[in-house]
């Protein structure tokens, strides 16, 4: 479990690397991933986790997707950092 986690966060890192936020996993066994905007330095925790038969991100303030949208999930964390 902790091995798709890991893979789903990294997926997620990539997307908001490429939207120009910085990232780190964090957290035992890097559970977590710590989202960070360059201009205004807020951070955002965002845990990968099993629900029903998928896998969603969840984050601060209700987030919640489908890691399967983490293009999207990315533009919205972009959008609050």
């Amino acid at each position: 479990m902790a091995e798709v986690r890991r893979r789903h966060l990294a997926a997620l890192a990539h997307e908001v690397e490429a939207r120009g936020l910085s990232w780190r996993l964090a957290g035992p066994e890097e559970s977590l991933l710590s989202v960070s905007g360059t201009r205004t330095r807020r951070q955002i925790m965002v845990v990968a986790t099993p629900c029903g038969d998928g896998w969603y991100y969840l984050w601060p303030g209700g987030g919640m997707a489908d890691v399967t949208e983490a293009a999207t999930v990315a533009d919205r964390l972009s959008r609050l950092c």
